[in-house]
């Protein structure tokens, strides 16, 4: 039986959704606020305690969230055979060499892929930082993320915990301000 295309993309939506609010108990997302760009930013006192995320890494070896403690993380949920993906990697490049100065550190979760298209993908947009290869979608749960599309954007404070959530693609003009306020934030 073949799948098609579209059909796959809504299933990984479908998942997703349950996976930016948090199955069964009350989302971190309705503690925090939205703006009209539906960008999802929590105060500090508002951010879900920080979880144990861990995956195999797309080139080999494993991640540990908890590796970056004391650094801010963005965690950004792609697919090579996704459109708007590939329209943002240059951004999220850029905003990973303007920040990463400041003690910020990106991770890609590559979802529901072939292991050599999502190689050939990062080779192809230049993209330096490193992906958890997540053929199952197993990552965002994790995170307690539902309604997680693709793509999507988290951005973890210096404790691990979610600060924003942006569930569309992302654009230098965007995202780098958000991660050099969370960045800017004193340690607590």
């Amino acid at each position: 039986m073949t799948v098609r295309r579209p059909a796959a993309v809504v299933l990984v939506a479908a998942i997703a959704a349950g996976a930016l609010a948090g199955c069964g108990s009350e989302s971190w997302e309705k503690k925090c606020s939205t703006n009209a760009d539906g960008v999802v930013e929590c105060a500090p006192d508002q951010r879900p305690q920080p979880r144990a995320v861990t995956g195999e890494l797309l080139d080999g070896g494993s991640y540990d969230v908890s590796q970056d403690r004391g650094k801010v993380v963005v965690v950004n949920f792609w697919g090579s055979w996704c459109n708007p993906c590939r329209a943002e990697a240059d951004d999220l490049e850029q905003t990973y060499q303007a920040t990463k100065a400041k003690n910020v550190t990106f991770v890609g979760v590559n979802s529901r892929d072939d292991r050599d298209a999502a190689k050939a993908f990062e080779r192809g947009f230049g993209v330096t930082y490193p992906s958890v290869y997540d053929q199952n979608g197993s990552v965002a749960l994790e995170f307690d993320v539902t309604q997680v599309a693709t793509p999507s954007t988290l951005i973890l404070d210096r404790q691990g915990r979610i600060a924003v959530g942006i569930r569309e693609p992302v654009t230098v003009g965007v995202l780098q301000p958000l991660v050099e306020r969370i960045a800017a934030e004193e340690p607590g």
